[in-house]
């Protein structure tokens, strides 16, 4: 893995570089600029971003009105205020109609850190891949953001990126060829799947390693597009190992981790372990303090693995 880099910042680079090569890009911010990173391109087009103030529904509305008239708004604010404060705008003007909106929050998860509960949005992607025709990202590292950030460009519907705080490893080459509802394999095993999403991609790489040196064969399944979900890579790799992690940086209701059971539920039934924030809220904190904390560690990640292991023995 290389150096790190936040998906945010890698966010910031790709707006401006879209903003370059298409007029029609504009973007919406919620007085939250410098820390979603949309001030980049706000310095080269100020005359193409709006800041709404705190008005987040506001926000929403006019930016569907602008999908209406032929542009193509990127929407930031703070994950817990996308996907909360924002909800029935997000529903109603954008979902509904399936307008042309790209709504791309940072600060998602337990990595926000020292804000707090109120700040950690542990929920959003359950809450936006309910929504009718919403497509649902949450990308691993800053090169996968700038390629689902310029294929939400050329996307027609409303996408949801989800973005976080903290820098992550960066696990992708630049030549890597992401696609809007399709999974990775990105290290191939024959013992245990490890699906994960977002800074959890890299955790589970290190938990694969870590299984290695005991004997576990993991493969891991990076599942950056949570919606649609890539029902054939998990259902063939869920066939060939027979066990199951899930492993990501959200409640494990209604995020990865239900996705998964659901398109296992339907297609191959097999033991499922979930690696993720537990129903409760979390707590002001450093990122790695709290990710130890609530389980959601490279070394939780190899437990949960060893115990889907066990449990598929049982059943034979």
């Amino acid at each position: 893995m290389a150096d790190k880099i936040a998906t945010r910042d890698a966010y910031g680079n790709a707006l401006a570089e879209l903003g370059r090569e298409n007029p029609n890009i504009v973007v919406c911010d919620a007085d939250l600029s410098k820390s979603t990173k949309t001030n980049v391109f706000k310095k080269e087009f100020p005359d193409r971003h709006f800041n709404f103030g705190i008005a987040e529904a506001n926000m929403m509305g006019t930016a569907a009105g602008m999908a209406t008239c032929g542009k193509i708004p990127f929407v930031s604010t703070f994950a817990v205020f996308a996907s909360g404060r924002a909800w029935e705008q997000v529903r109603v003007s954008i979902c509904y109609p399936e307008l042309n909106v790209k709504i791309v929050p940072t600060h998602a998860g337990i990595t926000v850190g020292e804000d707090g509960a109120s700040h950690q949005a542990n929920e959003d992607i359950a809450l936006m891949r309910a929504l009718p025709n919403m497509t649902v990202v949450v990308p691993a590292d800053g090169v996968e953001t700038k390629k689902a950030v310029r294929a939400a460009a050329e996307f027609k519907g409303p996408v949801y990126i989800r973005l976080g705080r903290a820098e992550v490893p960066t696990i992708f080459d630049e030549d890597y060829d992401f696609c809007i509802g399709k999974a990775v394999v990105m290290r191939p095993g024959d013992d245990v799947s490890i699906f994960a999403c977002g800074m959890m991609t890299a955790q589970a790489l290190d938990a694969a390693e870590k299984l290695a040196g005991e004997g576990i064969s993991a493969e891991v399944i990076n599942v950056s597009t949570i919606k649609p979900l890539d029902g054939e890579i998990v259902l063939n790799s869920a066939l060939k190992t027979g066990c199951a992690v899930t492993a990501e940086e959200h409640s494990i209701i209604g995020g990865l981790g239900s996705a998964i059971l659901e398109a296992l539920a339907d297609g191959c039934p097999v033991p499922v372990e979930r690696v993720g924030m537990p129903d409760v809220f979390g707590e002001s904190g450093k990122p790695d303090a709290l990710l130890k904390k609530y389980g959601m560690t490279a070394d939780d990640i190899a437990s949960a693995a060893k115990l889907a292991v066990r449990h598929k023995q049982e059943l034979k």
